[in-house]
């Protein structure tokens, strides 16, 4: 990448200087006047070495540029600048800009691919519905940032162990069994009547709160292997996974494993016994805990006081079993934010057990999805809203764009809903809004697969694959680029950076961000220039060639996304 080659050659720049690099960030400025890239080194330079200090930043940076001239600028750039209170501004030129959009048509698919992960392992926990209620717009979140992370990792070359942890263990369990045995139940039930008779078994409990404890006693018996508790758990389980199976089909979500806390739940021993070894795990009423002064708050429960398990516990066995299979580099948790205290206690009992670093483990913690009125989703209250039938909701408001087929409606539909989703930071709290997801002019999925459709539509009308790219690509010298054809050069070599951006920073909104400058640039390109009725051939076949690359960046950027590309809308 270009950005490695400015690195490298302005580090060599501060060496003869005898100027530290350490400081070295290129960015690139927010305003396209600014130049394609911008670093503020004469600042931190002078505020960082004591010998630099009685130095004007604006001077500093004067003298870096002057000593890069004396030592010869590289072809690539073509213009540099000096601006207040110290700042260097670098301008890229377009025969530089022009190869990478070979590059582009060149590597098609694998344009924006990097090897920088081979030989690490990452796993990622993500999705993990609840086991017994409806896969709902709550887990949503979960289930797309972590598809989009996958995706992202693997693009980066990463071997990817997506983990779907599903929620099929706990005391939730004794609820639904007490009411199914307290109601005779015995016909076959929908996932939607078990959360019915988990929502109805806490409207009763606030009547009866001794009806918990007839919970807890029917967890007990299904942890210690009660053969009734265990059949009316293996029934809840198998209909909730028919769903869920049903609902990842729809969205196109595939995970390399799918297992419960259930799994784990004869692996907690070792963990109990390693914390009792190491003299973290003490008797505290009864209970075995794990204190953490250091986090300000309440201990970690391995244990409860009536000798069952918690999903902590369950949580580290977890991370032992992965340790031991995959030996990841790196483990991420997409969950929400309401568990981020529980995964501050997790990662620091996992270092202080051996399990590995802390910088080992990371919690993607996404903000929630809040009702229209600003009104919380809960499954206990029954407010519930159920992912299918926003699905289904989304495929008609599809149909009414235009979208004539159900496959192009189910592409649009969906990509609408991912889309809304991901253009977010994780963190952010978001209010499901449906006017918003469907709009064509404006920041939304439908306008940016409307914008890749629209590329192949001009190359289909063009019969573009009777002509050689090669012959296409023209330098400088032989034309004179149009600002709008210029835009779209400066913006299509970023998309390897922001890949490696999205995937250091766990941010899938930054390749939103990106496709979605990309798409509006296109448009204005689209609008104010002929295409394929410009005045020569070779202006016909350039303005192919970056209609080509815009579309392939495009298709690139959503596929990351879990977002399908269609090819006419």
């Amino acid at each position: 990448m270009i950005r490695e080659e400015i690195e490298k050659d302005l580090t060599a720049v501060l060496k003869k200087l005898r100027i530290s690099s350490s400081g070295l960030i290129l960015e690139h400025p927010s305003e396209s006047n600014h130049g394609d890239y911008a670093t503020n080194i004469a600042l931190q330079a002078g505020t960082s070495n004591s010998k630099l200090k009685t130095h004007n930043a604006f001077d500093l940076a004067t003298k870096i540029v002057n000593t890069w001239r004396s030592l010869g600028l590289p072809a690539y750039l073509a213009k540099i600048e000096i601006v207040q209170p110290g700042f260097i501004n670098l301008w890229l030129n377009n025969d530089y800009l022009i190869t990478q959009l070979e590059e582009v048509i060149k590597k098609g698919d694998g344009f924006g691919w990097s090897n920088i992960g081979k030989g690490k392992t990452v796993v990622i926990d993500y999705s993990s519905p609840n086991i017994a209620k409806p896969f709902g717009i709550g887990h949503f979140r979960s289930t797309i940032i972590g598809t989009s992370l996958a995706n992202i990792y693997r693009f980066l070359c990463w071997k990817v162990v997506g983990i779907n942890h599903l929620g099929d263990w706990g005391t939730q369990f004794g609820k639904i069994i007490y009411q199914i045995k307290n109601n005779s139940l015995d016909k076959l039930l929908t996932v939607k009547d078990l959360e019915k008779l988990y929502i109805d078994f806490h409207k009763k409990a606030e009547k009866k709160p001794e009806l918990k404890e007839k919970a807890r006693e029917w967890f007990k018996k299904l942890e210690e292997g009660d053969s009734e508790a265990k059949k009316i758990w293996q029934m809840c389980t198998e209909i909730s996974l028919k769903e869920f199976n049903r609902v990842y089909d729809r969205l196109g979500v595939k995970f390399e494993q799918t297992i419960g806390e259930s799994f784990y739940q004869d692996k907690t021993k070792e963990v109990i016994e390693t914390a009792q070894k190491k003299k973290l795990a003490v008797k505290s009423e009864g209970a075995l805990v794990i204190k953490l002064p250091e986090l300000k708050g309440p201990p970690a429960l391995l244990v409860k006081s009536d000798g069952a398990t918690t999903y902590f516990t369950r949580d580290l066995a977890a991370i032992v079993y992965r340790q031991k299979k995959w030996k990841p580099v790196l483990s991420i948790y997409e969950v929400g934010s309401e568990q981020s205290f529980h995964f501050q206690q997790l990662f620091a009992v996992a270092a202080k057990l051996g399990y590995g670093q802390r910088e080992n483990f990371i919690h993607i913690s996404h903000g929630l999805i809040h009702l229209p009125g600003g009104g919380k989703l809960s499954t206990r209250s029954g407010q519930t809203v159920y992912l299918e039938e926003v699905l289904d909701e989304a495929i008609k408001r599809a149909k009414k764009l235009g979208c004539k087929d159900e496959k192009t409606a189910e592409m649009i539909g969906i990509g609408a809903v991912k889309y809304f989703d991901l253009k977010n930071h994780p963190a952010t709290n978001i209010t499901f809004d449906w006017n918003k997801m469907f709009v064509l002019e404006g920041n939304s999925g439908p306008y940016l697969q409307y914008a890749y459709a629209r590329t192949q539509s001009v190359l289909r009308k063009s019969n573009h694959s009777k002509f050689n790219f090669q012959n296409s690509i023209v330098k400088n010298d032989h034309l004179k680029l149009k600002p709008e054809e210029v835009s779209l050069l400066r913006a299509l070599y970023k998309f390897p950076e922001v890949v490696m951006e999205a995937g250091e920073n766990f941010s899938p909104n930054l390749i939103c961000n990106f496709i979605f400058d990309l798409a509006q640039k296109y448009n204005l390109f689209y609008n104010r220039l002929p295409i394929l009725k410009a005045d020569t051939e070779e202006i016909v076949n350039f303005r192919l060639a970056l209609t080509t690359a815009v579309g392939q960046v495009l298709e690139n950027g959503l596929s990351l996304l879990g977002i399908s590309a269609p090819e006419k809308m």
